[in-house]
């Protein structure tokens, strides 16, 4: 049976497993066995408030109720908002600011190539850095910016990330979250291998969220590091739905992962922890 057929036809749940082999089971299946949500959180990104042409307002409101109302549900310790969230001009800042303000849970925003403006307004709108790290109930999460000023397409701070990576190496898990894809698997990607090379050494590193291609919404695996994409909330290309991704870590660690589109659910994985010295299977992408 042809993969996407597969997948749209019975929604299957990826399990990575640490022995190394890899195995579907069925939603079913899963929900007999999963365990207790220990943490809970959000990502989104590419909401391009104030992009010409777009309903750049509405896809707002629309993406804020929903990710609220997944909070009233099932309370969300924190949303992660992972770069473009304008589109340009620097004015539109304050005013996407005004309506991320309306989320009901901490939130934590990274830079994209569109998000064209200084450090030092950055940290004035935001309140934090284009590099910074936070910690809420023992998960660590590490956000780096990938641009600049001038919107170019960047890897992340390798410095930064090897001490934020060293501080916290016996740390149960860490999230990393950076708005340009780091492996040239996608038009719009930038080959990183530097960042590759220090994130496989570090077994706590979970999963790498990256926004930036509208179009993806599913992983990608390079050196058993599983890279996470979210579509998009705003813009003017990408899927046909504007949705985001949820993140569950159950009681014994193990991370769950899908979509929302933002009503449904969608690809939706597991992610064992990594451990040193096993090795990991490398998972084809999807057609």
């Amino acid at each position: 049976m042809h993969r996407r057929h597969f997948l749209k036809n019975t929604t299957p749940v990826l399990l990575l497993l640490t022995n190394g082999k890899l195995m579907y089971r069925s939603l079913s299946e899963l929900a007999s066995t999963r365990n207790k949500v220990k943490f809970r959180f959000a990502v989104a990104s590419d909401g391009h408030f104030g992009e010409p042409k777009t309903t750049w307002e509405s896809n707002y409101t629309s993406i804020i109720q929903h990710i609220n109302q997944q909070h009233k549900q099932s309370r969300l310790h924190t949303c992660i908002i992972n770069g473009d969230i304008i589109h340009n001009d620097p004015a539109m800042l304050p005013l996407a600011k005004q309506q991320l303000d309306q989320l009901k849970m901490p939130y934590y925003v990274t830079q994209g190539n569109h998000d064209r403006v200084n450090e030092e307004v950055w940290r004035k709108t935001w309140n934090m850095p284009f590099n910074h790290s936070f910690v809420k109930d023992k998960q660590v999460f590490l956000l780096a910016t990938t641009s600049n000023e001038k919107g170019d397409f960047l890897c992340p701070d390798l410095d930064w990330m090897r001490a934020q990576l060293e501080k916290y190496k016996k740390a149960p898990n860490v999230f990393i979250a950076i708005h340009i894809t780091p492996v040239k698997w996608t038009e719009y990607g930038v080959d990183c291998p530097e960042f590759i090379d220090l994130l496989k050494d570090y077994k706590n590193v979970r999963c790498v969220f990256n926004g930036h291609d509208h179009d993806q919404d599913d992983m990608k695996e390079r050196e058993g590091i599983p890279f996470l994409f979210d579509s998009h909330i705003g813009g003017s290309w990408g899927t046909a739905y504007k949705g985001f991704r949820m993140v569950e870590v159950m009681d014994d660690n193990t991370v769950a992962t899908y979509i929302l589109n933002p009503d449904a659910k969608m690809n939706e994985h597991l992610l064992p922890e990594r451990k040193a010295g096993v090795p990991v299977p490398v998972i084809p992408s999807i057609p």
